[in-house]
């Protein structure tokens, strides 16, 4: 094993990839090896430019992942044009804020489908063809703080977290003998679009950033090396791990 975490030669598929964390790891995948087919409801050009530019070969989905009646043709889509599927990264998501005395039932399953619904059908179907066509796989979840802790007026956010941790060990429980490997990357708190009312909140983002010892907000990147190692040989016998990335924050 000359180098553990070279992913030339694989291909992976990332959901909720034009910007944020999604986009973070699909391009440090790129650039670890993997060709990439990325998935959202938005644009993906910028992602797409990334990718290129790193030298692998980029295959845009256009997808509303509220529902999950999209998931099996977007698999079959990813392996008809690379000839294999090899890595699942599932971020696409959803946060609504409301305290939970108002929170509305729309708001509360919106987040739920595609939280955690989308996401298990996802892989369910990654699952399904890798264990029809023989082949080992890698799934990597993006979970949260919150599915250690319990947070404040986001009750479909922080259900739908914890069930992506439960989801992630259920799975690694019944297909690690497979040869896939599901785990969990739990990002801490990340400047994308979903924490932007975070941090317009002056009195919020300071009690925020005076607990982490890191002394800073993360970057989309910061989940790039976690999840080419989680994708990479180099982390064949981790199965069922939820891994924080998070400046230190659960440390205090």
């Amino acid at each position: 094993m000359i180098n553990p975490f070279d992913l030339t030669g694989k291909v992976a598929l990332v959901t909720g990839a034009n910007t944020g964390i999604g986009q973070g790891i699909a391009v440090a995948l790129a650039k670890a090896g993997a060709d990439i087919a990325a998935v959202d409801v938005a644009p993906l050009d910028e992602t797409q430019d990334l990718v290129e530019a790193a030298g692998r070969r980029f295959l845009g989905l256009k997808a509303d992942l509220t529902s999950i009646a999209p998931v099996p043709g977007l698999i079959e889509e990813a392996v008809g044009r690379y000839g294999q599927l090899d890595i699942l990264v599932n971020n696409a998501g959803l946060i609504r804020r409301a305290d939970a005395v108002d929170f509305t039932e729309a708001d509360w399953d919106l987040v739920m489908n595609i939280n955690i619904k989308t996401l298990f059908f996802f892989c369910q179907a990654f699952g399904r063809y890798a264990i029809n066509a023989g082949r080992k796989g890698k799934i990597i979840n993006i979970a949260s703080m919150l599915s250690f802790q319990g947070g404040i007026r986001v009750p479909s956010y922080t259900a739908s977290k914890s069930g992506v941790a439960g989801i992630t060990r259920l799975l690694a429980c019944e297909w690690a003998g497979k040869g896939i490997n599901v785990n969990a990357i739990a990002p801490g708190y990340v400047a994308t679009n979903n924490t932007a009312a975070l941090r317009a909140d002056e009195n919020r983002s300071a009690e925020i950033l005076g607990r982490i010892p890191a002394g800073r907000w993360s970057v989309p990147s910061d989940m790039g090396g976690p999840a080419v190692f989680l994708a990479s040989e180099a982390a064949d016998y981790i199965h069922g791990t939820i891994l924080p990335v998070d400046g230190g924050w659960l440390a205090r």
